[in-house]
């Protein structure tokens, strides 16, 4: 009788790797340790399996300009490495500096070292704000932005690139607060950016746009807040 089942599960299992297949899925990870032959029960192997699976997850979140990012900053960097150990306790990353610093890059960066880090879930959004504000706009198919919103509530991580750029209104602040809300209280790791700074006396910040609600729940959910400073890169490069 052994025989028989060991033969019906060798079919099972034949039969799975061809649906996985078709859908562009590999069973087995392309790392140098699991082609050697490391047994697939082995940690390592599924450690490997893990990584593979990410950084798909990853690159398929990501633009094609960013997909050599790197996370090189150094509080950047402590950030993913936190989200990657204790994801409860992550809190979220703020990136804020003038266009071309890098922001977008270092955000990138993070998204993929955790990723590297072989965690045991990851599933990321990579969404630009306008972007986000315009695909939660109420449309003919009833129910599709509350849908959207729970989408991006619940996702395990999530970056809002470029926040503070769409105009303000009270629906972009009641929206606001609902997703920094949902994230703060579900303590899910999330990684903004913007163009304003967090606090300025003398000028616009996020707190302007937002609104003091918002902004109170920002200052209580942001851990990491990583100003960048210096010249706009893309006219740097462009003058070279």
């Amino acid at each position: 009788m052994v025989e028989p089942q060991l033969a019906a599960q060798a079919g099972s299992m034949q039969a799975l790797e061809r649906i996985l297949a078709r859908r562009g899925i590999s069973v087995v990870p392309d790392h140098e340790d699991a082609r050697d032959g490391t047994d697939p029960g082995d940690p390592t192997w599924h450690h490997a399996a893990r990584v593979d699976y990410a950084l798909a997850r990853w690159e398929a979140a990501t633009p094609p300009r960013f997909r050599r990012a790197e996370a090189t900053h150094p509080e950047v960097q402590a950030w993913a490495d936190l989200a990657l150990e204790d994801p409860a306790s992550a809190g979220a990353l703020l990136l804020t500096g003038h266009t071309g610093t890098g922001k977008t890059h270092q955000a990138f960066g993070a998204l993929k070292r955790i990723a590297a880090g072989g965690p045991d879930r990851y599933e990321v959004l990579a969404v630009n704000s306008a972007d986000m504000y315009g695909s939660l706009r109420p449309t003919k198919v009833v129910g599709a932005s509350e849908w959207e919103l729970r989408r991006l509530s619940n996702v395990p991580i999530l970056f809002l690139d470029d926040f503070g750029s769409s105009k303000a209104s009270e629906w972009t602040e009641e929206i606001t607060y609902r997703l920094i809300n949902h994230r703060y209280n579900y303590c899910l790791p999330t990684v903004i950016t913007s163009n304003l700074p967090a606090r300025d006396a003398t000028g616009p910040d996020l707190t302007d746009f937002v609104g003091d609600r918002v902004a109170s729940r920002l200052a209580e959910m942001v851990t990491t807040l990583v100003p960048m400073i210096g010249d706009d890169r893309r006219r740097t490069r462009g003058a070279a």
